[in-house]
């Protein structure tokens, strides 16, 4: 079993921000992240609210944050998914899908949420959730995108400035969320179009490869099909806290904190987007995590 002062279970912004305090309190700590550290920010093409920069690339900024972990000697465990936790007792324990046990002392939970899927089966395997990982090789075609939030218009706006002919919005709302400037932005392209009040009834593959789309207007009824190359889905998110069913309280899937980050167990913190919160921001994230480090630090001082 490997053993630290503090794990922090998730390596996007909040959970490295929580580690970069605690590694400068001289707690031996170590973050365990299932994917690539940096979490869904490094989907977001342009973050153009981090104070310091006026505009920076998701993945950039994350690369920045990362290299500050690890310059402060944090041990970083990536592709290292933890699935279940024991909390019973002082020393936490962590058990991941590779079969390693983790120990600690304190814990803090910033495992973030991650998109919610499609909401019809298909077996469509042209499905995307981020336009920066998968959008380059629809240049020149046409696309849907699913969700007229922020998310569903910026990555509307990207994909077209990567070169892809032609993006349809389906929202199931009468009207979009988005940003008014954002959807200002998209009609003034030309190369955007949005339908409120619809829903994807079912997406079929075509012999060519593409998908066909049923699509209902949800006030008349009326269907009708639409051919894509592809689908993009942006219809919010779900928190990951799948590991710890059972042994924190949960709202909705979502972690119940106080102000100080505190769960109800002593020495196990949770920050950021996992959490029962109204706003969900990098920086919010980033005052969470700085708040849960220095309370799992005045835990550790006072447990010794």
């Amino acid at each position: 079993m490997k053993t630290y002062d503090l794990v922090v279970v998730g390596g996007g912004v909040c959970g490295m921000t929580a580690a970069i305090y605690a590694s400068r309190a001289n707690l031996s700590t170590c973050i365990l992240e299932k994917d690539t550290c940096g979490g869904l920010v490094n989907r977001t093409h342009t973050v153009e609210n981090f104070p310091s920069r006026k505009s920076i690339h998701g993945m950039e900024l994350m690369e920045l944050c990362r290299e500050q972990v690890e310059a402060l000697g944090v041990s970083v465990e990536e592709v290292e998914d933890v699935e279940r936790v024991d909390f019973s007792g002082a020393e936490k324990r962590l058990f991941t899908s590779s079969g390693e046990e983790y120990g600690a002392r304190a814990v803090i939970v910033a495992t973030g949420r991650k998109p919610r899927p499609l909401p019809v089966q298909t077996s469509f395997e042209r499905v995307h959730y981020c336009s920066v990982c998968d959008g380059a090789p629809y240049r020149n075609k046409d696309v849907i995108v699913v969700g007229g939030g922020n998310s569903g218009f910026d990555e509307s706006l990207y994909l077209i400035g990567l070169g892809v002919n032609h993006v349809h919005i389906v929202e199931a709302f009468p009207s979009c969320i988005a940003a008014a400037s954002t959807q200002d932005r998209a009609r003034e392209s030309g190369k955007i179009s949005v339908s409120v009040s619809t829903e994807i009834v079912s997406v079929d593959t075509l012999p060519d490869g593409r998908g066909r789309v049923l699509l209902k207007h949800t006030a008349s009824g009326e269907e009708h099909a639409e051919d894509t190359d592809g689908i993009f889905c942006f219809i919010g998110q779900s928190p990951n806290t799948s590991p710890f069913e059972g042994a924190l309280e949960m709202v909705d899937g979502y972690i119940r904190v106080n102000a100080d980050m505190e769960t109800g167990i002593p020495g196990v913190y949770a920050a950021g987007d996992v959490t029962v919160k109204k706003w969900r921001q990098i920086t919010t994230a980033m005052g969470d995590a700085t708040i849960a480090a220095l309370q799992a630090e005045k835990y550790l001082r006072a447990v010794q």
